[in-house]
C-alpha cells in the first residue's frame, strides 16, 4: 500500500484520542479554559458518566463571534505568549496553551458553545462530529452578564470503538469528581459545583482569597480530619516557593491517593513528589503507610516544562534536585515544628472504640439500665503511687499504681502530670482539660531513636572497610547515576567509586549493618536513584537498624516506673520532635478531652 495523506476528520479524531481519552479529560480541559478566562464560578454537570452529557458553565470574560470561530480550530489559542515575534513555549502562565481541547471534543462529539462578553451580544457555535454551524445569535445570558457555556453531548459517538473502552458509569463519575476536586483545590477563590445525573455531589463556595481560604477548601475536599491534623508548609529556595499543608504522621493512609502536588496552580502527577514525600516521612511511617498532604509549588514558568504530554499532567523541572530537596527539607522542618503533636483521629478512634464496647454491653432492647457486672470489685483502701492497687475485673487482678491527687495540683504542661501507671505499661496523666494515656515503651523507643539519629548526624556513621573491595557490575547509566551520588552515600557510611564504565567498587560499608549483601544493596540503590533520584534504601536500612536498637534499649512494657520517671518521660516527649508517634507511625499517646469523657457518661 502506498503512502497517502489522512483525511482532516481522521487526523482530528486521532488527535482527540490523545487529548480526550475519557469524559473526565474533557471536563478537565473545559474547566481549565474557564479558569484561564477569569471565571469566579464554574458549574459542571454530567450524565451517564459523561458519555451522554458534559455541561460546563462559567462567568469568565466570554468570547466574541470571531473568537468562537477560531476556538474550534486546531492549534488556535489566545494563551500562548509571543516573544520577538515567536510563540514562547518556555513562559507558559496559563493552564491551557495547545489549542486542541475544543476541536478535539468537536471531532468526536456533538459540541455547542454559547458565550457572551460584557459588551457584545450572545453568540453560539456548534460542531457535530467535525461539521461546524454558526456562530448565530442565542438567548444565553442577559445584557451585561458575561461568560461561556460548553455543552458536550454523545461523547465519542463519532468514534464508536472508543465507547467500548470506557469504564463503568461509576468509575467515570469518580474520575470526573477527582478532576474537579483537584482543580478546585488549586483555586479556593473560585466557586465550583458538580452535578451528576441530576444529583449535586460537590458544592464549594469561593473563599475570600487564594491563600487564606486554602485550608478551608482542602478540608472540604480531603475531610475535616485533615484540617485538624495538618501542619502548615512554607519554604522557599532559589526562587522556588513551596506552601501547603502536610498531615501528621499519625494521620496516615493505606495508599498515596491523598497526596497532591500543584505547580503554578496546575495539578500534576509526578514521581518526584512520591520520592520526596517518602524520604521526608521515612522516619515516621511504616513502608505500607502513606501521609496525606497538599503541596503548592510556585516558580518561574521558565523553570518548568509543562509541554511534556497532551494531557498536561506531567511536568519536567530544570533542576529536579532543587525541587526535591526543597520538598524534603520543608516537610521535615514542618514535622519537626509539630513537636510531640499527635493526630486528633487517635482520640477519635479511642472514643469510637469506647462507644462500640458500650454498645456491645447494652442490655436487650427495652431495658435501658447498664448491665450489672458482678465480677467488678475494688479495695476500699487508698493506695500510694509506689503500691499496686487491689483492683479486680471478673476475678482477674489488674496491676496499677495510683498517685494521691491534690485538688490544688493543677497540671500546666501539654502532656500533664503523671497520676498512675496501669499494667506496668501505660502511664495515665492529668492535663488541664482532660487525660493523656502514654504507651511507655513506644514513647521511650521514639525518644531513644531520636537521640541516636542526632548522634549519627553530628558524629557521622562509623564505616567498616572491606578486606577485599567488592566489585558490582551495573549498566553504564546506573554507574553514572550512582557515582554522582558518591558523596551522599559516603555520608551514610558507603564508600564507592566507579570501576570502569560498567561497574562500581565498594570499599567501605556502614559498620552498624553488620553482614551485608553488598551487590544486592548496590542494585537496589541504582534502581531507586533511577526511579526517584535519591538513595533512600541505604538510609532506610540504617534507620531500621537504629529503630531495632532503640527498641531494645528503651523502657520495656512491664517495668514499674515511679512518679519522677513517669513525669521525666512526659517532659522529654514534650521537648522531642516527632514523639507523638513511634518509629512505625503508631501513636505513642492518646489524649481525651474532659468534654469527650463527659459525653461518654451522658453528662453532656
Amino acid at each position: 500500500m502506498g503512502i497517502r495523506r489522512l483525511s482532516e476528520g481522521t487526523v482530528n479524531r486521532i488527535a482527540a484520542g490523545e487529548v480526550v481519552e475519557r469524559p473526565a479529560a474533557a471536563v478537565k480541559e473545559l474547566i481549565e479554559n474557564a479558569l484561564d478566562a477569569g471565571a469566579t464560578r464554574i458549574d459542571i454537570a454530567t450524565s451517564n458518566g459523561g458519555a451522554d452529557l458534559i455541561l460546563v458553565e462559567d462567568d469568565g470574560s466570554g468570547m466574541e463571534a470571531g473568537d468562537l470561530r477560531l476556538a474550534i480550530e486546531r492549534h488556535a489559542t489566545s494563551k500562548l505568549p509571543q516573544r520577538n515575534g515567536e510563540d514562547d513555549l518556555s513562559h507558559i502562565e496559563t493552564l491551557g496553551f495547545r489549542g486542541e481541547a475544543l476541536p478535539s471534543i468537536g471531532a468526536v462529539a456533538r459540541l455547542s458553545i454559547a458565550s457572551r462578553t460584557k459588551t457584545g451580544p450572545a453568540k453560539e457555535i456548534a460542531v457535530d462530529g467535525g461539521a461546524v454551524s454558526g456562530p448565530s445569535p442565542t438567548a444565553f445570558r442577559a445584557a451585561g452578564q458575561h461568560g461561556t457555556r460548553v455543552d458536550v453531548r454523545e461523547l465519542f459517538y463519532a468514534t464508536p470503538a472508543r465507547l467500548k473502552f470506557l469504564k463503568s458509569t461509576r468509575s467515570e463519575d469518580l474520575a470526573t469528581l477527582d478532576i474537579v476536586k483537584r482543580l478546585a483545590m488549586a483555586r479556593p477563590d473560585v466557586a465550583f459545583t458538580l452535578t451528576v445525573d441530576g444529583r449535586r455531589v460537590l458544592d464549594l463556595e469561593a473563599g475570600r482569597d487564594l491563600l487564606e481560604s486554602r485550608l478551608t477548601r482542602l478540608a472540604r475536599i480531603m475531610g475535616r480530619d485533615f484540617h485538624d491534623n495538618a501542619a502548615k508548609v512554607d519554604a522557599s529556595r532559589e526562587g522556588v516557593a513551596l506552601s501547603g499543608y502536610a498531615g501528621l504522621p499519625t494521620y496516615n493512609r493505606a495508599n498515596a491517593q491523598m497526596q497532591f502536588l500543584f505547580v503554578n496552580g496546575r495539578p500534576v502527577r509526578d514521581k518526584l513528589l512520591i520520592g520526596a514525600v517518602r524520604g521526608a516521612y521515612a522516619d515516621f511511617l511504616a513502608r505500607d503507610r502513606h501521609p496525606a498532604l497538599a503541596l503548592f509549588l510556585e516558580c518561574d514558568p521558565a523553570f518548568v516544562d509543562v509541554n511534556v504530554h497532551p494531557a498536561k499532567t506531567e511536568v519536567r523541572f530544570r533542576d529536579a534536585g532543587l525541587v526535591r530537596g526543597l520538598i524534603v527539607g520543608a516537610l521535615k522542618m514542618t514535622l519537626a515544628q509539630a513537636g510531640h503533636r499527635a493526630s486528633t483521629t487517635v482520640a477519635g478512634a479511642a472514643l469510637a472504640a469506647f462507644h462500640d464496647a458500650a454498645y456491645q454491653r447494652q442490655a436487650p432492647p427495652g431495658y435501658q439500665a447498664p448491665e450489672f457486672r458482678p465480677g467488678f470489685r475494688s479495695s476500699p483502701y487508698r493506695t500510694g503511687l509506689h503500691e499496686p492497687s487491689s483492683l479486680f475485673v471478673d476475678g482477674a487482678p489488674v496491676s496499677a499504681k495510683v498517685e494521691e491527687v491534690s485538688a490544688t495540683d493543677l497540671p500546666s504542661s501539654p502532656l500533664g502530670v503523671a497520676r498512675a501507671q496501669l499494667h506496668e505499661t501505660y502511664v495515665v496523666a492529668q492535663t488541664a482539660d482532660g487525660i493523656v494515656i502514654v504507651d511507655q515503651h513506644a514513647a521511650h523507643e521514639r525518644l531513644v531513636y531520636e537521640r541516636m539519629k542526632k548522634a549519627l548526624a553530628t558524629g557521622g556513621i562509623a564505616r567498616q572497610p572491606l578486606l577485599i573491595p567488592e566489585v558490582v557490575e551495573l549498566d553504564p547509566s546506573e554507574v553514572s547515576r550512582v557515582a554522582a551520588r558518591a558523596g551522599e552515600l559516603a555520608e551514610l557510611g558507603l564508600v564507592i567509586e566507579a570501576f570502569g564504565p560498567d561497574a562500581v567498587m565498594v570499599r567501605e560499608v556502614p559498620a552498624m549493618l553488620g553482614k551485608l549483601d553488598v551487590k544486592g544493596l548496590m542494585r537496589d540503590l541504582a534502581d531507586e536513584i533511577a526511579e526517584t533520584g535519591n538513595a533512600l534504601s541505604l538510609k532506610e536500612r540504617l534507620e531500621e537498624v537504629s529503630g531495632t536498637l532503640a527498641c531494645h534499649m528503651s523502657v520495656r512494657a512491664g517495668r514499674r516506673l515511679n512518679a519522677e520517671e513517669m513525669n521525666a518521660l512526659l517532659r522529654e516527649m514534650e521537648a522531642t520532635p516527632h514523639s507523638g508517634q513511634c518509629n512505625h507511625g503508631r501513636p505513642t499517646y492518646v489524649e481525651l478531652k474532659l468534654a469527650d469523657i463527659e459525653r461518654l457518661f451522658g453528662r453532656r
